[in-house]
């Protein structure tokens, strides 16, 4: 656990799960991000960090790095309240997992989202093309059933979620 400015950044636990879909359910309700039930937070709950204000306890952020391959990860999930939007709390969460990035082994981390200039101050790029892996591991990931593997790859079954959403990456 580390601390900048007034927000601390740890790894989620089991019952932070309510607040992490109270963070996220108002940016659903916008199209901005996709709400999950809460078993899928539970059953990825160790992908997650929380960032909370170190002087009242309270949760404001949170967000996942989520594996995909040898060497790619997705941030998804990233979210803060609105009350504390703006004040670093995504800033302190993207370091966190990207830091988590490298010290798993990933070499590249992409997002889908509608917050370009965020993620390109802090080095993504827009995806110039849709081949981020080559054909041998395409076809491995097409077994997947994590629907943000779906959105990586593009497939028609997930286009209606992420319409208007752009692809970035960041190449350590």
């Amino acid at each position: 656990m580390w601390q900048v400015n007034t927000f601390t950044v740890r790894s989620a636990r089991t019952s932070d799960v309510a607040k992490i879909r109270d963070l996220v359910r108002p940016l659903a309700v916008d199209r901005i991000l996709l709400d999950k039930e809460a078993v899928t937070y539970y059953e990825s709950i160790q992908e997650f960090v929380i960032a909370e204000d170190a002087s009242r306890g309270e949760v404001v952020g949170c967000g996942g790095l989520h594996v995909i391959w040898e060497d790619i990860a997705e941030i998804r999930t990233l979210a803060s309240s609105n009350k504390y939007r703006g004040q670093g709390v995504g800033h302190v969460l993207i370091e966190e997992l990207l830091r988590r990035a490298k010290e798993v082994g990933v070499s590249r981390v992409f997002c889908l989202t509608f917050e370009v200039e965020f993620f390109e101050r802090h080095g993504f790029t827009v995806m110039a093309d849709q081949s981020a892996v080559d054909q041998e591991v395409y076809q491995e990931l097409l077994h997947s059933r994590d629907e943000g593997v779906a959105e990586f790859l593009d497939l028609a079954r997930v286009k209606p979620n992420t319409l208007g959403n752009t692809r970035m990456i960041l190449t350590f």
